[in-house]
Formats: C-alpha cells, structure tokens, sequence
C-alpha cells in the first residue's frame, strides 16, 4: 500500500510543479504611466468598442475589438491599448488578454 501512495505521489509531484510555475505574471505600471496612457487615449479620442463580454483583467477581448499602439514615451509599449465599454485597458497582444483597467 506504501508504495502505491508513494507512486502516487511522485506521479503528481511534477504536475504540482508545473502549476506552481505556470502562475500569471502581475502586471505594474506605474502611476505615472497610467496618467501618460489616460492622457494619450484623451488627446486621440479614441472611440469605445462596445462588447457583450466581461471586461476584467484577465479576459481576452474579441478580435473584433482593434489593438491600439501606444507611443514611446508612455513607456508601456510592451501593450496595446483599446478603449471598452468606456474603459481605456492595457492588452497582451499575443494573448488579447486585459493585462490592466486605467482608471
């Protein structure tokens, strides 16, 4: 019986590794950064998409929401940015997933 439990556990050992690992990564930006995107997205007045879905970091926006660039010297040009349902949010690209709400 030992060494069923003991099997058992060494099976799920990597697995439990693996999750620990494959955590999500936190996203900072600073408060300065924030003001810099907020004033841009004004200055460019860029349109809101609205969509059906939630809109919280994490998600994934719809493709039929466009990716905007934002310039270098906001210094967050790792991410996209697009205006939802009235909230400006920073987006992975790759992934579409909302990375950060500007509030």
């Amino acid at each position: 019986m030992k060494k069923i439990i003991l099997a058992a556990t060494l099976a799920i050992a990597p697995m439990v590794a693996f999750a620990q690992t494959s955590t999500t990564t936190t996203t900072t930006v600073t408060t300065e950064q924030q003001s810099k995107v907020r004033a841009y997205v004004i200055k460019e007045k860029s349109a809101s998409a609205k969509v059906t879905e939630s809109v919280a970091v994490g998600t994934a926006l719809p493709s039929s929401v466009t990716l905007q660039t934002l310039p270098a010297d906001v210094g967050v040009t790792q991410y996209r940015y697009a205006v939802v349902n009235d909230k400006t949010v920073l987006v992975e690209p790759s992934s579409r997933k909302i990375v950060q709400i500007i509030e």
